[in-house]
């Protein structure tokens, strides 16, 4: 296919992972190593979460993301950071004859407290998740308005940070490019589109190739599926002409049964894209493709 793919790898997450694999990332430290890793393995670009170091909980804690990503920064490894501002859009309304009792694990702030971090580490990426959904079971909704969408976007616009446009359906996508007639996303944009979360688009053929049709022109986008999901959408994503994601925050194993680690999903998602002929984009070549503006 002779075409040039850059590989991210997501090292944690937020998710419940912590004690079905034996080596989740939690603290900085492990957060910061499991990124030069991936740096090591091929990736490009991290992207980052943080977790309670004492319980490995997700968190929104600004020294916990200044030690990560001081790590990174001070380490012989070149990697594009890629930091979530995805954390503080958790809504657990209450049971159904009183669902404005909120669950006591709602954690729902505003646009700018949820990017408080990113104002202060200033990485070269951020994510934007762009819609509201249901999330897992229960009565569980990520939230993420128009206006909160709007006003993050054009704080990144002026601080530097490309946002990273998280696309988890059709909905999402047509919001974005809505941001970007807007002129508060800087050319090109950058999209993510994330498969195989419940309940927003399948990983499949078919949901892929609908996104990728209806991105906009002239854009970047990377895609990914979660779970077992994980390799096959990344020889997908090659086919449609995109990047790859891989990591732990998306799938815990190497193959059935054996653990992997975000290395080792690094290397086999390096392989299959070499395998179908392409090439893997270094940092220095990824931040030219991506139009980074480089803020550290």
């Amino acid at each position: 296919m002779n075409r040039n793919v850059i590989v991210t790898c997501a090292v944690t997450g937020s998710g419940d992972s912590v004690g079905k694999h034996p080596a989740i990332p939690v603290t900085p430290k492990e957060i910061a190593n499991a990124a030069i890793e991936a740096g090591r393995a091929g990736a490009s670009i991290a992207h980052i979460h943080v977790r309670e170091p004492e319980t490995g909980k997700p968190s929104r804690r600004i020294d916990l993301y200044s030690e990560v990503v001081e790590r990174i920064r001070e380490s012989d490894v070149d990697i594009i950071i890629n930091l979530t501002t995805g954390m503080g859009g958790d809504l657990f309304l209450g049971p159904d004859e009183n669902p404005m009792s909120l669950g006591d694990n709602t954690d729902c702030v505003g646009m700018m407290e949820r990017m408080i971090h990113v104002e202060e580490l200033l990485p070269e990426i951020c994510s934007l998740d762009c819609g509201s959904f249901n999330y897992a079971e229960g009565n569980y909704v990520y939230i993420s308005t128009p206006n909160m969408l709007e006003q993050g976007a054009k704080r990144l616009q002026e601080i530097g940070v490309k946002p990273e446009l998280e696309v988890f359906d059709l909905g999402h996508l047509s919001f974005a490019k809505h941001l970007i007639d807007k002129g508060v996303l800087d050319d090109p944009p950058l999209f993510q589109i994330c498969l195989g979360i419940r309940w927003a688009s399948e990983a499949n053929t078919a949901s892929f190739k609908a996104m990728v049709e209806a991105l906009p022109d002239d854009c970047n986008w990377a895609g990914f599926g979660t779970g077992a999901t994980e390799m096959p959408m990344v020889a997908q994503a090659v086919l449609l002409g995109g990047n790859v994601r891989v990591g732990l925050e998306d799938n815990l194993y190497l193959e059935k049964g054996v653990f992997a680690s975000n290395a080792q999903l690094v290397e086999k998602a390096c392989d299959i894209v070499q395998l179908m002929g392409c090439s893997i984009q270094t940092p220095s070549e990824a931040r030219k493709t991506l139009g980074l503006k480089k803020t550290s």
